[in-house]
């Protein structure tokens, strides 16, 4: 699976990156798990399978939804409390749930 976080810079996101990365699965070290900034959105949202927001820009969900769902991406924001934790394990489980969906 190809898991995009976004956030207003792409850089607040890229120690959540890293929690999650820890956090893989044996049978899931191929995944993909990167950082990307909100004006980067639109130009790489088809390569990914599950999008989740940093909880900074969620009041602008709604737009990045009507952007994803051309590709049948899901996308959901990221929990503040686990975003601002760094708790990887809890937001890897949030992309995986995205993803079975």
């Amino acid at each position: 699976m190809k898991i995009l976080l976004v956030c207003a810079a792409g850089m607040s996101t890229s120690l959540v990156v890293q929690k999650m990365q820890k956090n893989l699965k044996d049978n899931e070290q191929d995944w993909v798990i990167e950082a990307k900034a909100a004006e980067e959105f639109n130009d790489v949202v088809k390569e990914y399978d599950v999008v989740l927001l940093g909880p900074q820009i969620r009041f602008k969900k709604a737009e990045f939804e009507n952007v994803a769902k051309q590709y049948n991406i899901p996308v959901d924001v990221i929990n503040m409390t686990d975003y601002g934790m760094c708790r990887g394990d809890k937001v890897l489980e949030q992309a995986r749930k995205l993803g079975n969906k």
